[in-house]
């Protein structure tokens, strides 16, 4: 047998290369907008056109409260790699309906209604979120095919 990786494997793999280019050390992530096998859309965290990068000008840090009573830190300078890869086809008038959404973990609320609202019909991600929950609902709700190759929460630094 072949060490060839396969269609899944090998999406994953160019995602990683893709989040090399995100401009914050809190979440170095990236995504890939699939179409019948074919890179439509890519994206990393970072902030928007114009705007400074973590890794110029540090983190915007907010505090973020769970529903527990939980309460997290969270940089809001960048963009999600979700977000990035969805405006990126935007911009350039790429349809998404479709699409298979390839990224490190279960995409957080926001990504998920975005990825609801464009048409996207499959997402394969790495790990699970550890806020991952709504996310699910609202895929299994919307018709969201939700592959997750690794039943464990990606870790990430939270400082």
């Amino acid at each position: 047998m072949s060490d060839r990786p396969s269609w899944d494997q090998y999406f994953l793999g160019l995602m990683h290369e893709v989040s090399k280019r995100a401009t914050c050390d809190r979440g170095r992530s990236g995504c890939i907008l699939v179409m019948d096998r074919r890179i439509v859309s890519t994206g990393y965290v970072g902030s928007p056109p114009g705007l400074e990068h973590c890794d110029e000008a540090g983190h915007l840090m907010k505090k973020v409260v769970d529903e527990d009573g939980t309460i997290r830190q969270h940089c809001v300078r960048t963009i999600h790699a979700e977000q990035n890869a969805i405006c990126q086809a935007a911009k350039h008038g790429t349809p998404l309906a479709g699409a298979t959404l390839y990224c490190r973990m279960e995409p957080c609320r926001v990504c998920a209604m975005l990825i609801l609202a464009v048409g996207i019909q499959r997402v394969v991600c790495e790990k699970r979120y550890h806020a991952g929950e709504e996310t699910r609902a609202m895929f299994a709700r919307g018709g969201v095919t939700l592959d997750v190759l690794e039943d464990a929460v990606e870790e990430y630094t939270t400082q």
